[in-house]
């Protein structure tokens, strides 16, 4: 005699069991972690975004170089222009300059600069330029620097940020986006443009 088949259970109309107060809670954190995270990681990937983006080449004109009174050979001075990244309410604030000697010609016939910002490499305050001892020197802290850039005494970490050039035209030009600092010292060629070399030596009078 053979066994009964077994019935299978039948479904009920049972509600589904509602989740507990600790699911409940796990569920606000999560979705409130993640609304924090992402208020502040946009903001932060924005930054990231800019830091990376390509600065924009601006050269700015000085001058002829065969106008002997504003590049006389062998005398540093300090050429003022507007920074070409500025508001229109900056005003006097956004002119900065660049010291610029003309050393003449080299071997091969192209003219030879030594260009410097006028900002100290130690807290950027701006440096003069004293012709009678050959130095530059930082009102500020007591930073003094050669002729030829280099540091001579004082708290700066290092000499004055040179600043690239190149000669278009017969005129002299200087890249300058925005201030030196130790981080960016605007000393790296740009990739697209041939600048022109700063030598390192210290050939030339003093003016």
């Amino acid at each position: 005699m053979s066994e009964p088949t077994p019935t299978p259970p039948q479904p009920t109309d049972a509600p589904a069991p509602e989740p507990d107060r600790r699911s409940a809670l796990l569920w606000v954190t999560g979705g409130l972690g993640a609304a924090a995270a992402a208020a502040v990681g946009v903001p932060v990937a924005g930054f990231l975004a800019g830091a990376v983006r390509a600065r924009p080449v601006d050269w700015v004109p000085l001058g002829k170089i065969a106008d002997a009174a504003v590049f006389p050979p062998n005398e540093t001075r300090l050429h003022v222009f507007r920074n070409p990244i500025h508001e229109e309410w900056d005003g006097d604030s956004a002119k900065t300059g660049a010291y610029v000697r003309y050393l003449g010609k080299d071997e091969s016939g192209k003219d030879q600069f030594w260009v410097f910002s006028m900002i100290c490499a130690h807290l950027g305050c701006p440096v003069t330029w004293f012709p009678q001892s050959g130095l530059f020197m930082c009102p500020c802290h007591g930073g003094v620097y050669y002729e030829n850039g280099d540091r001579a005494s004082g708290p700066p970490p290092r000499g004055l940020y040179k600043m690239p050039w190149r000669v278009t035209d017969g005129v002299l030009e200087v890249q300058a986006p925005h201030l030196p600092t130790l981080q960016d010292t605007l000393e790296k060629p740009s990739k697209i443009v041939e600048l022109g070399v700063i030598k390192r030596d210290r050939t030339g009078g003093r003016a």
